[in-house]
């Protein structure tokens, strides 16, 4: 028979829900105001300045910023860098983990030594470009996907996971004549989708704000991702290039305010959609894979 709950289990309930509550409202209602800004005038959003339901709804931000092709393609560079880049990040991550997790694997421990070393030391910033230069990957894409192909980190903690399968499983598929790629692809990833789904996530959301590389490496705005003309526009105030003004009535004046912030939610929704699909891989992929190391 389940005991009722004493008084002060009840009140420390009661104050963590309002707590976390606060602190929901906190995180929530910045992004509210910008989503509700971008529907808003420019009129209103001088007037109010704070608002979280525009009384004049208008889409007139969002008809300027896809009236050229600008925000179009920064999107879909970004996209793109998304992808590819969270492929090249899983396929390598991986590919590196599962000999790392093999007990019988030759120079294991230097090998894992110089990886761990990689977080603590780095050649920096000027190095790093320097090499990128040198490898002629300046103003191309691959500046943005091959530095940062493999992170120590994530890697450490899959290698962890793969080594928290049953070793009966790799012996048995031997004993059938599996090789090492067949056991990797056929046995190992398939029962490592959590961990994978979980890290693929972090991949992606860190090609999706990709920034500072794409400052430093590309110099045609054409291919700047999305983040980069974010920036352009919100801290350099550059909205009023993004649209084409000829497109809409003469007397027609750029809402600077909407404009940012309907850039902002272009920018910001594409990545929260991918959230719910994965969600419920976070916490069983990271503790997973961080049991043991």
């Amino acid at each position: 028979m389940i005991q009722d709950r004493s008084l002060g289990n009840k009140i420390f309930d009661t104050a963590n829900i309002l707590f976390l509550g606060l602190i929901a409202l906190v995180t929530v209602v910045p992004f509210l105001y910008v989503i509700a800004g971008s529907f808003a005038t420019q009129k209103e959003l001088a007037e109010k300045g704070f608002i979280l339901f525009p009384t004049e709804f208008s889409l007139s931000a969002y008809e300027f910023i896809f009236s050229t092709s600008t925000l179009v393609t920064s999107l879909l560079v970004t996209i793109f860098i998304t992808i590819v880049g969270t492929l090249i990040n899983i396929t390598l991550t991986c590919l590196m983990a599962y000999p790392l997790s093999r007990r019988d694997m030759d120079y294991r421990k230097p090998v894992q030594l110089m990886v761990i070393f990689t977080m603590l030391f780095s050649g920096g910033m000027i190095p790093t470009f320097l090499v990128v230069k040198e490898l002629h990957m300046i103003d191309t894409y691959w500046s943005l996907l091959l530095p940062g192909a493999i992170n120590a980190f994530n890697l450490i903690i899959v290698r962890s996971f793969f080594q928290q399968l049953p070793e009966g499983l790799e012996e048995s598929a031997k004993i059938d004549g599996a090789s090492d790629p067949g056991i990797l692809f056929k046995i190992v990833l398939p029962l490592s989708l959590p961990v994978l789904a979980t890290f693929s996530l972090f991949y992606a959301v860190g090609h999706w704000n990709t920034f500072f590389n794409a400052v430093l490496y590309i110099n045609d705005s054409t291919k700047w991702p999305i983040q980069v003309l974010l920036r352009q526009i919100v801290m350099l105030s550059q909205g009023g290039s993004l649209g084409d003004t000829t497109a809409f009535e003469s007397d027609f004046v750029p809402p600077d305010q909407s404009v940012k912030m309907a850039v902002i939610v272009v920018s910001t929704i594409p990545i929260l959609i991918v959230y719910p699909f994965l969600q419920k891989h976070f916490a069983k992929g990271v503790l997973l894979g961080s049991v043991k190391g």
